[in-house]
């Protein structure tokens, strides 16, 4: 049964999704008007976006060394407060290079905080000894959805751009503080893991407990051609409708809304499927799934069907994320958070590629030849399954000595 404890580094964990999809949001949805107020191009756009994935990357890897060592609150009290100030420094920027350093210090911290999050939702499943972890990215993809009716609201009320970014990094403050102190600590995460008799990888202390790459590997796989697939349904969604299906102003926005809310309902009941059937088992179908959607984008004939399209890959995709974390922490008994940050690193990975490889399929032919790429990657998450299946718990676990 959960103790107190549990109860309060898991209400801490929520908030700390909360604030990292509020804050990622914020920012996402003012780029258009950034792109307004510093007067580039879209290439120039282009390359500037490019810059928080691509750091972001190096920040997941700096998580993981940290957290290694000092466990991943202290990463998070940090970087998510570090991660707002970047936000609002975005919107005061009053020329491109201050904008660009804005960029650097928020890809940075985006990716620190991915990784630390995920440390601690995949700590706190652990100790409730259940899934729950698809819960917490549910409420990660609530936040973004108020995190982007908030812009909206403040955009009809004429609200100015660094005003708009100040007012909803004051509640991710004023969020994260508080809920920083609750998180478990290094010692709550790291665990001793003794030598296994059977030869197993898991020889070493908390300290330096070994991480092999292979079994890895599928995790990491199946999470880069989600992001792939994310990726060219964030970028080219709205292109698609607008190119492809002739959509009208108030229809093209629906594509991404689809995407977005089955990707939400999904995960509220995910973990529910998950105790019932098994990770893996639900790995395999999400990746059926998103297969399934990205053909109806191929084949759309119509409106209707295209937007059901782009909502049946929310369908898919929406547990391999949090599922990918759950594994990913299964595999490193002792807590050091390695596992995790390796895996987050190809979140990134997934999403540059998945923006250059569809970006360029269509300027080479258009808009449903492309969206076939993210079809064959998506359905290799079906052969990719296997790899979430648990694995024997290692006997010789026990808790790290403070």
């Amino acid at each position: 049964m959960p103790t107190p404890r549990d109860r309060r580094a898991r209400l801490a964990t929520f908030a700390v999704f909360f604030v990292q999809g509020l804050t990622l949001a914020s920012l996402l949805s003012q780029v258009a008007g950034l792109q307004q107020k510093h007067e580039l191009s879209d290439g120039e756009l282009s390359i500037l976006l490019l810059v928080v994935p691509i750091l972001a990357g190096a920040g997941s890897v700096l998580a993981g060394g940290v957290a290694k060592r000092y466990g991943s609150k202290r990463v998070l009290r940090v970087a998510q407060p570090a991660a707002a100030l970047a936000v609002v420094l975005a919107g005061l920027a009053a020329d491109v290079p201050q904008l660009v350093a804005a960029n650097v210090l928020f890809g940075l911290c985006l990716g620190a905080v991915d990784a630390g999050m995920n440390m601690q939702a995949v700590v706190v499943e652990r100790d409730y000894g259940r899934p729950i972890l698809t819960g917490f990215h549910a409420l990660w993809s609530a936040a973004a959805v108020i995190g982007a009716t908030w812009a909206s609201v403040a955009g009809s009320m004429e609200q100015s751009l660094v005003t708009t970014l100040a007012v909803a990094m004051a509640v991710a403050v004023a969020v994260a503080l508080p809920a920083g102190g609750a998180l478990r600590t290094a010692a709550e995460e790291h665990r001793d893991v003794a030598p296994d008799p059977a030869g197993g990888p898991w020889t070493e202390g908390a300290g330096g407990a070994g991480v092999p790459w292979r079994p890895i590997l599928p995790l990491c796989l199946a999470m880069a051609f989600l992001y792939v697939g994310d990726a060219s349904i964030s970028n080219f969604g709205s292109v698609y409708m607008d190119k492809i299906m002739h959509a009208t102003a108030a229809v093209i926005p629906l594509a991404l809304a689809a995407y977005q809310a089955t990707t939400f309902v999904v995960r509220v009941a995910g973990d529910l499927a998950v105790r019932r059937y098994g990770p893996a088992v639900i790995v395999r179908i999400g990746g059926l799934l998103a297969a399934l959607g990205f053909a109806g984008i191929v084949i759309a004939p119509t409106e209707p069907l295209a937007i059901a399209a782009f909502g049946l890959t929310g369908v898919g995709l929406a547990v391999v994320a949090p599922q990918s974390f759950s594994a990913a922490g299964r595999l490193d008994p002792a807590g050091t958070g390695v596992a995790i940050a390796r895996v987050n690193m190809f979140n990134y990975v997934g999403f540059i590629v998945g923006a250059a490889l569809v970006g360029g399929i269509a300027e080479a032919a258009d808009y449903r030849v492309a969206f076939a790429a993210p079809l064959v990657l998506t359905a290799a998450i079906v052969a990719l399954a296997r790899g979430f299946q648990p694995r024997p718990a290692h006997p010789a676990l026990r808790p790290a000595q403070a």
